[in-house]
């Protein structure tokens, strides 16, 4: 763990990592989040009738979070804009809850952790968009990076 946080120069002022010294390599994150969407969402979710004019539910919010992977440069100050060489957000159903998954690689100089995060953020963001006229009681729960590989340091979540 670092002693300082990362974004802060030295007069205290927001600062950008300079990464100018660091090597490319492969890099890896994934991150995850959950949805509470209520039971009448639910259930029109499982029997697939829940259809708007925005398309599939999970179809439209898997790529609304691949664009905003692809964007988190211009949403987050400060973080660098990366060249993405994959995206994969993937959202099923398991038990009373909406589990959205998302992966970003790239192959740089600084690491794809807030990009895994973001894709999973607006992903669950545009369930809540599209499932709102059934319902208002969602509850966008608890999202987390999972796991980090490439650059000076790998972290994996190994408990929830």
């Amino acid at each position: 763990m670092a002693d300082k946080l990362s974004h802060i120069g030295k007069r205290g002022q927001p600062s950008m990592v300079n990464v100018a010294h660091k090597e490319i390599t492969h890099r890896v994150a994934t991150a995850v989040g959950t949805l509470l969407p209520g039971r009448s969402v639910l259930q029109a979710l499982r029997k697939g009738k829940l259809s708007t004019p925005k398309g599939p539910v999970f179809t439209t919010a898997s790529l609304a979070g691949v664009m905003a992977a692809k964007r988190t440069a211009d949403l987050i100050p400060l973080c660098h804009p990366l060249p993405i060489d994959d995206c994969q957000v993937s959202i099923r159903i398991k038990g009373t809850r909406i589990l959205i998954e998302g992966r970003v690689t790239t192959t740089g100089k600084t690491g794809v952790e807030m990009e895994a995060l973001t894709a999973v953020s607006v992903a669950a963001l545009t369930v809540y968009d599209m499932c709102k006229a059934l319902s208002h009681d969602i509850v966008i729960e608890e999202i987390r990076l999972t796991e980090k590989r490439g650059g000076k340091s790998d972290f994996r979540r190994t408990r929830r």
